[in-house]
C-alpha cells in the first residue's frame, strides 16, 4: 500500500522539489546581485482618473472660430432652380447683348450664340452641386459653363473660370486639322480644364484639361444632362448618368456662375443648384466681388 501511494505520487512530488529549488536559486541570485530590487521597474500607480472627454467642440477649435448650432445649419440642403423657366431673373448679362439670351414658348432658355460672350448668376458659390440640361441646334455648336469664375472677359471675350465643355458632336470634324485629321474627340464629351489664368490638375490628362474617360454625349437636337459636384477646388462631371470626369486643385474655390455663348444656338431647359456648407475658400482663392 504504502508503495503503491509512493508510485502514484512521484510526479507531483518531482514538480514541487524543482520548483522549492528554483525559488531557492533566485532568492540567492537576488541577495548576491547589489541594487537589484532598486533596478526593477515599479508598477505605476493608478489614481483611476478617466481621461478628459471633450463635449464642447469650441474647446479644440482656433481662438475665434464661430461653431453654429445644430438648429443654425438647416435647413437641410436642398435644389433651387437658376433658371425659373418663364425669364432672366437671377441672371446678369456680362458682355453679349439683350437678344442673345431669350426664353422660348416651351420654357427653354435660348442662347443665339452670337455674338461670343457670357451672362452670370447675380451672386457666388463655392460649394455646390449643379445640374444643367441642355442641347445644340446646330452641328457643331461651342458652348459651356463656367464655374468659380471672375465674370471678367479676357482677350478671347470669355472670362476666367473652371470652364465644362459643353460641344455637339460634329465639332471635331468641322474644325479638322489641316491635313484632315478630326480633332480629338475627347473635346465633345465634358472636358474640363482652367480657364483664363485658373490652374487646376487634370485626373484624366489631355495636356493641362481632363477628358471625360467615356463618350456619353448625344448630338444636335437631342438633350444632354451635366451633374456637377464641386467642392473645394475638386470638380466631378457626371454625362448623361455616369461620372466619367474629375480635375482638382483649382486655384479659385469661390465665385460666379456663367452660361457660355460661343457662336451657335443652344438651349438649357434646367439649371439647377444645391448648395452645399462651405469649405476652404478664403480671400486668396474667392474672386472679387463684380460691382
Amino acid at each position: 500500500m504504502i508503495l503503491s501511494t509512493i508510485k502514484t505520487s512521484t510526479p507531483t512530488l518531482i514538480a514541487s522539489l524543482c520548483l522549492t529549488a528554483g525559488l531557492a536559486a533566485a532568492d540567492a541570485i537576488k541577495k548576491q546581485t547589489p541594487g537589484y530590487l532598486s533596478s526593477v521597474p515599479k508598477p505605476t500607480q493608478s489614481n483611476n482618473t478617466p481621461p478628459k472627454v471633450v463635449m464642447d467642440a469650441k474647446e479644440v477649435t482656433k481662438p475665434g472660430t464661430v461653431i453654429p448650432s445644430f438648429e443654425q445649419t438647416k435647413p437641410i440642403p436642398g435644389f433651387v432652380d437658376l433658371f425659373n423657366g418663364k425669364d432672366l431673373s437671377g441672371w446678369v448679362d456680362v458682355n453679349t447683348s439683350p437678344a442673345t439670351w431669350s426664353v422660348n414658348n416651351e420654357g427653354h432658355l435660348v442662347c443665339s450664340g452670337q455674338p461670343i460672350g457670357v451672362m452670370r448668376s447675380d451672386r457666388m458659390y463655392e460649394n455646390f452641386v449643379l445640374v444643367v440640361e441642355w442641347r445644340h441646334m446646330q452641328a457643331g455648336g461651342n458652348s459651356g459653363v463656367f464655374l468659380w469664375s471672375d465674370a471678367r472677359p479676357g482677350k478671347n471675350r470669355l472670362p476666367m473660370g473652371m470652364e465644362v465643355q459643353m460641344l455637339e458632336l460634329e465639332w471635331p470634324y468641322i474644325h479638322a486639322r489641316k491635313d484632315g485629321t478630326p480633332q480629338p474627340l475627347a473635346y465633345v464629351h465634358g472636358e474640363l480644364f482652367g480657364a483664363g489664368g485658373m490652374t487646376a490638375t487634370p485626373d484624366n490628362p489631355r495636356g493641362n484639361r481632363s477628358k471625360s474617360l467615356e463618350n456619353r454625349c448625344l448630338g444636335k437636337g437631342q438633350w444632354n444632362r451635366y451633374v456637377i459636384v464641386a467642392v473645394d477646388g475638386t470638380v466631378k462631371l457626371s454625362v448623361n448618368g455616369k461620372f466619367v470626369n474629375s480635375i482638382r486643385n483649382a486655384s479659385i474655390r469661390k465665385g460666379y456662375l456663367c452660361l457660355e455663348s460661343e457662336g451657335a444656338e443652344i438651349h438649357f431647359r434646367k439649371v439647377s443648384l444645391m448648395e452645399l456648407p462651405g469649405g476652404l475658400a478664403d480671400q486668396s482663392n474667392t474672386v472679387p466681388v463684380v460691382e
